[in-house]
């Protein structure tokens, strides 16, 4: 266990280091560089920034040192946790990052708490009772809630549930504080695809487990079915979903972006969206680096959890 973690935080580092310098090679090109030196000289645009007000603002920022020097730099600023100014709403990249990843964060836990339990309940039934009344309706709702695309399905529910029964509101802006009321909607969206997904995986691990020759030995020599159940088959059949679980959580990250934006949620996605219309690089650049460490972060996280549920694997 502690070779695969030390291996595997070698990997990520290595991997942060890479996509950082890529993100830094992309952004410091002359065409972004001119791009801020407007908006921080107050210019009109491009075409209007003179080659000398450049030229001195590259100094000023220390600009036209080799890159290497730069890109170090950049690494010791980000360590110390200056990722920047906002270009649109003047204010430090640090504290807009952290404001989004917060909302989302919050939105994020709510998934995952009804997620889980819902998603591997339905997944070990519909496993466990293979061609019954209860698990083909088991498989037809999580075969519909992934085939909807969440854009759809975020209309269909706020035309439902907002509009047709005024249970909830249209929109989660959160203007007045935090209000579950109001995460419903966005809530809602993400958990039909989320656990749609997770129950199909769940049921079909727990089909195969159910099958395996051990399982029918315990039966035949009289165990209760409980016993074998809990026992024996769901460990086993746990490995998948606990890994797909973990890897979610990147997922969620990608798919917050229709979710806020639709439902105008102040969170990552649409803070990631605002900062690529606007053309905000270093909100861009921060939130690509967070986006890429979720991400290695989540696959981390599978691998440990992976090894935890494997015994040949934990015992090797």
């Amino acid at each position: 266990m502690r070779k695969l973690l030390a291996r595997r935080l070698l990997q990520m580092v290595l991997i942060m280091l890479t996509v950082s310098a890529l993100l830094f090679a992309i952004f410091d090109s002359d065409q972004f560089r001119r791009r801020i030196a407007v908006a921080e000289l107050g210019g009109f645009g491009v075409a209007t920034l003179s080659e000398r007000d450049y030229h001195a603002w590259m100094a000023k920022k220390g600009l036209d040192k080799p890159f290497p020097v730069r890109y170090l730099g950049w690494l010791v600023r980000i360590a110390h946790g200056d990722l920047g100014v906002s270009l649109e709403k003047d204010v430090a990249v640090s504290t807009l990052l952290g404001e989004s990843l917060e909302h989302t964060a919050v939105l994020g836990l709510f998934v995952f708490v009804f997620m889980v339990p819902i998603a591997l309940a339905l997944g070990m039934l519909a496993g466990v009772l293979e061609g019954s009344v209860l698990d083909r309706v088991i498989s037809v709702f999580s075969i519909a809630t992934t085939s909807i695309p969440q854009i759809a399905t975020a209309v269909l529910l706020t035309v439902i549930l907002a509009l047709g029964l005024n249970w909830v509101p249209s929109k989660s802006a959160m203007l007045e504080g935090w209000s579950f009321r109001e995460l419903i909607l966005p809530l809602m969206t993400l958990l039909l695809y989320e656990v749609g997904y997770l129950v199909r995986m769940t049921r079909a691990a727990m089909t195969e487990v159910m099958a395996a020759p051990y399982i029918r030995t315990a039966i035949l020599k009289g165990l209760p079915m409980g016993r074998v159940i809990l026992k024996h088959a769901v460990r086993n059949a746990l490995i998948v979903p606990v890994t797909l679980i973990c890897l979610s959580l990147n997922g969620l990250l990608s798919q917050v972006v229709v979710v806020e934006v639709f439902f105008q949620y102040s969170g990552f996605g649409r803070m990631l969206l605002d900062a690529a219309n606007f053309g905000d690089i270093e909100v861009l650049q921060a939130a690509t680096l967070v986006a890429v460490c979720v991400a290695v972060l989540s696959q981390l996280l599978s691998d440990v959890a992976y090894v935890m549920l494997n015994p040949r694997l934990r015992l090797a």
